[in-house]
């Protein structure tokens, strides 16, 4: 990370937290819900199946430039379908460094060819040793793994969602990112239950025991780019939510923290990592602000 960067977040960071403002530095741009995959936990893909022009897309980059994001995701479905004529994720990307954004990310499945080395990060989903990723997700587990590595930069960092189904697979992806080149780190969400896919939700007793698992793999060197202090927090949804510096938009949509926000209740049951992981850190919890300094100047 730039030192210009990090001392952008660390005002940021000191503002929020003295002051209790409100102002969002993390936002997402669903480029489209367009998806080649039917994942068994997922409820948003294929709804409209629209691609949003460029230049729509450019004025909600704009948009939340202008309030204050300096964090920018692009999601899915899967980005990389993303097109406008000859415009690609690429260009989007590319468009959002020359405006201004200080860190750009993307999420994907992996299952078209990594070539990105103008993202900081590439959240790629990988849920499980391989039987329970194709479980999940259809026979991709492969194809995605010659992906990354055939990938053109090292900016891959893979993400799972842990659910019934991969819940004692942890560790495989643990060690799996570790080994594997091109990968960074790993980073962790736990299912939140949508009403169509409640029957994947963990209990309490199943978070603790994965938590275990990943300090575990913590301990054993593995690059994970979670923070260990949010884990109690986390397992208990003891966390506040929403989380008011994050937003997503969609279609022109703003929402605050998720497009789950709207579904009653959800909230109480988010397994989002990162949205524990900074309310805390906007609440002022002391080892969350030490432990993502160090977090994010290593993997960003």
């Amino acid at each position: 990370m730039k030192i210009s960067s990090f001392v952008h977040f660390a005002r940021f960071g000191i503002k929020t937290i003295l002051f209790k403002k409100r102002e969002p530095i993390l936002g997402t741009i669903i480029v489209t819900d367009k998806c080649n995959l039917k994942c068994k936990h997922c409820s948003v893909n294929n709804i409209t199946a629209v691609m949003h022009p460029y230049k729509q897309i450019r004025n909600e980059m704009r948009q939340l430039y202008d309030m204050g994001v300096r964090i920018l995701f692009f999601y899915g479905g899967e980005t990389f379908l993303w097109e406008d004529g000859e415009r690609t994720l690429r260009d989007l990307v590319v468009e959002a460094k020359k405006m201004g954004f200080l860190i750009v990310n993307t999420v994907t499945n992996g299952t078209f060819p990594i070539d990105l080395p103008e993202a900081d990060l590439i959240l790629l989903s990988l849920d499980g040793d391989r039987e329970r990723h194709n479980i999940i997700r259809g026979d991709t587990y492969d194809t995605i793994m010659e992906n990354v590595k055939q990938a053109t930069s090292d900016n891959i960092c893979f993400y799972m969602a842990i659910n019934q189904i991969n819940k004692d697979a942890v560790c495989d992806v643990c060690r799996t990112a570790r080994d594997v080149q091109n990968v960074r780190a790993v980073s962790f969400n736990f299912h939140t239950p949508y009403p169509d896919t409640r029957e994947l939700a963990l209990s309490k007793e199943e978070k603790a025991k994965c938590c275990e698992d990943i300090v575990k793999m913590m301990k054993e060197g593995v690059p994970v780019f979670n923070l260990k202090s949010a884990f109690p927090y986390i397992i208990q949804n003891r966390f506040p939510t929403p989380c008011h510096q994050c937003v997503i938009m969609e279609n022109g949509k703003i929402s605050t923290c998720g497009r789950c926000i709207e579904i009653p209740g959800l909230c109480d049951e988010c397994g989002y990592f990162f949205v524990a992981e900074y309310t805390l850190l906007f609440r002022g919890n002391i080892k969350i602000i030490f432990e993502m300094l160090k977090t994010y100047l290593k993997y960003i």
